[in-house]
């Protein structure tokens, strides 16, 4: 019985099965390296990479490192083993040891902690990430040492050999994080966070620098795809054997199959490249989308903080100069067109207040002034995060071989908006030192 075309159609799906393996690793190490990496100042809506220390105003306490933490996890391991004697049917008697760990305990728990860097800090909420933690404890004993009943049950299992593996990973107080996830709004303050969301293509958290994470993810890639090429190209050579074999394929025939993982790679390969590519392109203009947003919003109170001030102003020379700025910048932004992006006029304001007191009586006034500058505080995040998307976007379409992609698809670089002075809030937070 020949097998040859089983074999053939077995090595198929296995090599399809690595190549799938190998392009979903690589899709994840593009997504990393297009996405720029980016301050906590310069946060906005949509996928971010940052990288930080972890802090926290209230930080955990390890279960069993008791290491200051925002985040641990802890499992511990009993021993066993027993002898297994089997007999066949001829009634022939085998003896073998078999032994293994099993996990009699476990646990962990996380809060919202911070990001720091050199610019200012960003919530971060871990639930739903995945995580890369770094070992704090890790340590086997026997029933003599105090640790094994104090951490863990008082329970044996069967066959157990009376030895325990504690090991805690966490991310520690102050320890390096990279973190790339959706960045959205706070709730509580103009500000943004990261968290989980259903539909981010990746929400990671990891102790490991991002050329870690990526080598790790670009080997494994070479990996997968290395043995797709192995197990396709396993026919071929056997069709060279001097040996004949139930399952030996034909030179020509085993050709074709190496011929066309190759084939499906490269095809793959591009089809992937050229998904990035647009990813990449609907961000860029996701961003421009949420700066037209803001710009809209600040037109419609412009009118209304323009009446409270010229109402309340008694037609003071200084009021009237403001509610004239106020007025040309309403005149400048179309609704729903974007226009130009002009500089924040809180500071105007601001010199009208302190020279007329009595403005701040004015309840609507100051709600008014007070959304306009928060308006103005996420038109300078928005315009900061599409500067960096876009950058990252022109970047890939001048580089080889995404260029070629590129040219396929007639992609364009967007243009980059031009910087205005502007000044972010800052969150007040007490972190713990």
């Amino acid at each position: 019985m020949n097998d040859a075309p089983l074999v053939v159609l077995i090595g198929s799906l296995l090599s399809a099965a690595c190549l799938w393996a190998s392009l979903r690793l690589r899709r994840r190490q593009r997504l990393l390296h297009d996405l720029p990496t980016s301050k906590t100042l310069g946060v906005f809506i949509g996928m971010v990479e940052l990288k930080g220390t972890a802090e926290s105003e209230e930080p955990l306490t390890s279960h069993l490192a008791g290491c200051a933490c925002v985040l641990y996890d802890w499992t511990v391991q009993e021993h066993w083993s027993r002898t297994v004697t089997r007999t066949d049917s001829k009634g022939r008697r085998t003896t073998r040891r078999e032994s293994g760990w099993k996990t009699v305990a476990h646990g962990g728990y996380s809060i919202p902690f911070y990001l720091r860097d050199d610019e200012g800090l960003v919530l971060v909420r871990p639930k739903d990430a995945a995580l890369e933690l770094l070992t704090v404890f890790d340590e086997t004993v026997d029933d003599s040492h105090p640790l094994y009943y104090a951490k863990g049950p008082h329970d044996a299992i069967a066959h157990s050999d009376h030895r325990r593996r504690f090991a805690e990973e966490a991310i520690p107080l102050h320890a390096p994080i990279y973190v790339v996830g959706t960045a959205r709004e706070r709730s509580d303050v103009v500000a943004p966070e990261i968290a989980a969301q259903d539909e981010s293509p990746l929400y990671l958290i990891s102790v490991r620098s991002e050329e870690r994470v990526q080598s790790s993810l670009a080997r494994w890639s070479w990996f997968w795809w290395t043995l797709g090429l192995i197990i396709a190209g396993v026919p071929f050579m056997l069709s060279f054997s001097p040996e004949a074999h139930p399952w030996q394929t034909t030179p020509v025939r085993a050709a074709w199959l190496l011929a066309a993982y190759l084939a499906l790679w490269t095809g793959a390969w591009a089809w992937m490249a050229y998904n990035s590519l647009v990813g990449l392109r609907e961000r860029v203009r996701q961003a421009g989308s949420l700066i037209d947003v803001q710009l809209k919003r600040r037109h419609d109170l412009i009118p209304g903080l323009a009446s409270a001030v010229a109402a309340l102003g008694a037609h003071e020379r200084d009021t009237q100069e403001a509610v004239a700025v106020l007025r040309a910048q309403l005149a400048a932004t179309p609704a729903g067109v974007q226009g130009p992006d002009f500089a924040g006029v809180s500071g105007s304001l601001h010199a009208v207040i302190e020279r007329y007191p009595e403005i701040k009586a004015s309840s609507g006034f100051t709600t008014l002034h007070t959304q306009l500058v928060e308006t103005e505080q996420r038109i300078a995040l928005a315009r900061s995060y599409y500067n960096d998307i876009a950058t990252q976007f022109a970047t890939r379409l001048a580089t080889v071989p995404d260029a070629l992609v590129a040219r396929l698809g007639a992609m364009r670089p967007e243009p980059l908006l031009a910087a205005a002075d502007f000044e972010r809030a800052s969150v007040a937070v007490k972190l713990v030192r």
